[in-house]
Protein backbone atom coordinates (compact mmCIF):
# COMPACT_ATOMS: atom_id res chain seq x y z
CA UNK A 1 0.00 0.00 0.00
CA UNK A 2 1.25 3.45 -0.32
CA UNK A 3 -0.10 7.05 -0.08
CA UNK A 4 1.28 10.15 -2.43
CA UNK A 5 0.40 13.24 -2.02
CA UNK A 6 -1.43 15.31 -4.78
CA UNK A 7 -1.23 19.30 -4.64
CA UNK A 8 -3.42 21.66 -6.53
CA UNK A 9 -1.71 25.15 -7.88
CA UNK A 10 -3.61 27.82 -9.77
CA UNK A 11 -1.43 28.43 -12.41
CA UNK A 12 2.23 27.92 -10.98
CA UNK A 13 2.30 23.82 -11.12
CA UNK A 14 5.20 23.89 -13.90
CA UNK A 15 6.77 26.74 -11.92
CA UNK A 16 6.67 24.67 -8.55
CA UNK A 17 7.45 21.46 -10.18
CA UNK A 18 10.40 22.59 -11.89
CA UNK A 19 11.77 24.08 -8.61
CA UNK A 20 11.26 20.57 -6.78
CA UNK A 21 12.82 18.30 -9.34
CA UNK A 22 15.82 21.05 -9.34
CA UNK A 23 15.89 20.77 -4.91
CA UNK A 24 14.98 16.92 -5.22
CA UNK A 25 16.01 15.63 -8.40
CA UNK A 26 14.07 12.35 -9.79
CA UNK A 27 12.04 11.93 -12.74
CA UNK A 28 9.76 15.26 -13.75
CA UNK A 29 7.04 14.55 -15.94
CA UNK A 30 4.31 17.68 -16.64
CA UNK A 31 1.50 17.16 -19.18
CA UNK A 32 -0.09 20.24 -19.97
CA UNK A 33 -4.03 21.14 -20.36
CA UNK A 34 -3.48 22.18 -24.19
CA UNK A 35 -2.91 18.33 -24.92
CA UNK A 36 -6.22 17.42 -23.65
CA UNK A 37 -9.36 17.34 -25.88
CA UNK A 38 -11.60 20.28 -25.57
CA UNK A 39 -9.18 21.98 -22.95
CA UNK A 40 -9.70 25.87 -22.52
CA UNK A 41 -7.70 27.56 -24.54
CA UNK A 42 -6.54 30.30 -21.58
CA UNK A 43 -5.05 27.69 -19.57
CA UNK A 44 -3.36 25.78 -22.60
CA UNK A 45 -0.25 25.89 -20.56
CA UNK A 46 -1.72 24.97 -17.76
CA UNK A 47 -0.65 21.45 -16.36
CA UNK A 48 -3.61 19.03 -16.40
CA UNK A 49 -0.85 16.33 -14.04
CA UNK A 50 2.45 16.77 -13.29
CA UNK A 51 4.17 13.84 -11.34
CA UNK A 52 7.45 13.84 -9.67
CA UNK A 53 8.85 10.01 -8.94
CA UNK A 54 11.84 8.38 -7.53
CA UNK A 55 12.46 4.71 -7.83
CA UNK A 56 12.55 3.12 -4.47
CA UNK A 57 13.00 -0.39 -5.01
CA UNK A 58 10.37 -1.63 -7.81
CA UNK A 59 8.10 1.05 -6.45
CA UNK A 60 8.39 4.67 -6.73
CA UNK A 61 7.69 7.56 -4.02
CA UNK A 62 5.61 9.80 -5.82
CA UNK A 63 4.41 13.56 -5.56
CA UNK A 64 1.49 14.70 -7.83
CA UNK A 65 0.15 17.54 -8.66
CA UNK A 66 -1.72 19.84 -11.43
CA UNK A 67 -3.29 22.99 -11.87
CA UNK A 68 -6.87 23.67 -10.75
CA UNK A 69 -8.93 25.19 -13.64
CA UNK A 70 -11.29 26.30 -11.58
CA UNK A 71 -9.20 28.29 -9.37
CA UNK A 72 -6.28 30.74 -10.14
CA UNK A 73 -5.30 31.07 -6.55
CA UNK A 74 -3.68 28.20 -3.89
CA UNK A 75 -6.29 27.52 -1.21
CA UNK A 76 -4.79 27.19 2.18
CA UNK A 77 -5.02 23.50 3.09
CA UNK A 78 -5.57 23.19 6.77
CA UNK A 79 -4.04 20.33 8.59
CA UNK A 80 -1.73 18.67 6.38
CA UNK A 81 1.83 19.18 5.04
CA UNK A 82 4.43 17.32 2.60
CA UNK A 83 6.68 15.44 4.59
CA UNK A 84 10.52 15.34 3.51
CA UNK A 85 12.67 12.62 5.19
CA UNK A 86 16.02 13.89 4.79
CA UNK A 87 19.16 11.55 4.65
CA UNK A 88 20.82 13.36 6.68
CA UNK A 89 21.30 16.87 8.71
CA UNK A 90 23.22 18.33 6.33
CA UNK A 91 20.33 17.26 3.27
CA UNK A 92 18.04 18.45 5.67
CA UNK A 93 19.26 21.84 5.95
CA UNK A 94 20.08 21.92 1.92
CA UNK A 95 16.46 21.52 1.46
CA UNK A 96 14.69 23.13 4.01
CA UNK A 97 16.69 26.22 2.77
CA UNK A 98 15.54 25.51 -1.01
CA UNK A 99 11.69 24.97 -0.17
CA UNK A 100 12.07 28.19 2.38
CA UNK A 101 13.68 30.62 -0.18
CA UNK A 102 10.79 33.31 -0.48
CA UNK A 103 8.42 31.69 1.59
CA UNK A 104 7.75 31.39 5.00
CA UNK A 105 9.67 29.47 7.85
CA UNK A 106 6.91 28.64 10.42
CA UNK A 107 9.81 26.59 12.02
CA UNK A 108 13.28 27.15 12.39
CA UNK A 109 15.34 24.19 11.84
CA UNK A 110 16.20 22.81 14.79
CA UNK A 111 17.94 20.03 16.69
CA UNK A 112 14.82 18.28 18.38
CA UNK A 113 14.87 14.94 20.83
CA UNK A 114 13.68 13.25 17.69
CA UNK A 115 15.63 14.92 14.78
CA UNK A 116 19.16 16.24 15.06
CA UNK A 117 17.21 18.84 12.03
CA UNK A 118 13.21 19.21 11.89
CA UNK A 119 12.00 22.24 10.63
CA UNK A 120 8.29 23.12 8.99
CA UNK A 121 8.18 26.22 6.07
CA UNK A 122 5.52 27.14 3.87
CA UNK A 123 7.16 27.73 0.07
CA UNK A 124 6.72 30.38 -2.31
CA UNK A 125 4.44 28.26 -4.29
CA UNK A 126 1.91 28.04 -0.68
CA UNK A 127 2.73 23.87 0.11
CA UNK A 128 3.42 23.49 3.51
CA UNK A 129 6.69 21.12 4.22
CA UNK A 130 8.09 19.46 7.21
CA UNK A 131 11.57 18.46 6.79
CA UNK A 132 13.37 16.19 9.22
CA UNK A 133 16.56 14.17 9.57
CA UNK A 134 16.91 10.70 11.11
CA UNK A 135 17.99 10.56 14.84
CA UNK A 136 20.16 7.92 15.42
CA UNK A 137 17.04 5.17 16.82
CA UNK A 138 14.92 6.31 13.62
CA UNK A 139 16.77 5.69 10.70
CA UNK A 140 15.24 6.95 7.26
CA UNK A 141 12.51 4.12 5.77
CA UNK A 142 13.97 2.62 2.55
Amino acid sequence: MAFHPYLFFGGTCADAFTRYHEIFGGELQLMRMGDAPGAPDDKADWIIHGALSFPNGGTADLLMASDDPMSETVRPVQGMMVSYAATDADDARAKFDALAEGGTVTQELIETFFSPAFGMCTDRFGIAWMVSAPGPENPTPA
